[in-house]
């Protein structure tokens, strides 16, 4: 059993120290570069992780590795309410969402004032649509006319006849 304790013990104290370093930030590594931080941990594999743990990396007081550092420096967890960026982000997401509600309060209104207009002043005429007088087989005739004269003029239509039905 103490011939297993004897090899568990130090490769679990280098996998903690590969980990750490790996996971460390730049400037939290002192003395030397973190490739060669990662090459004496696992190539000396008992003494590498004692001088990681002891040297390599900067410790706060003693009380195991500093905390790490938000965008504004400070270290630790923030709770929401205290959080500016959460609370912008709050007050960001309640002016959309008044807007949102704005813009479809405006559209209820203008779809309840159509609706309020006599059938007469309403753009949507009841049956086949006109234009100018015209019905849309009548401007559909006049273009085919006016796409045979561009084309050449001379040309039947397809399907053999006038192009009216």
């Amino acid at each position: 059993m103490l011939r297993v304790l004897l090899f568990l013990v130090p490769l679990a104290l280098a996998v903690y120290a590969l980990v750490d370093c790996i996971s460390s930030d730049e400037e939290e590594i002192r003395h030397l570069p973190k490739l060669v931080w990662i090459l004496l941990i696992v190539v000396a594999w008992v003494i590498g992780p004692l001088a990681w743990i002891f040297v390599g990396r900067r410790r706060g007081g003693g009380r195991g590795p500093l905390p790490r550092r938000n965008a504004r420096g400070r270290g630790g967890w923030v709770a929401p309410d205290d959080n500016p960026e959460f609370l912008r982000g709050l007050a960001e997401e309640r002016r959309l969402e008044e807007r949102r509600k704005a813009r479809e309060g405006e559209r209820d209104s203008a779809a309840e004032a159509a609706e309020e207009r006599p059938a007469e002043d309403r753009a949507e005429p009841e049956g086949e649509p006109e234009r100018d007088g015209r019905t849309e087989e009548e401007l559909l005739a006049e273009w085919e006319e006016d796409l045979r004269r561009r084309d050449g003029g001379d040309e039947d239509p397809p399907g053999g006849g006038s192009g009216r039905p």
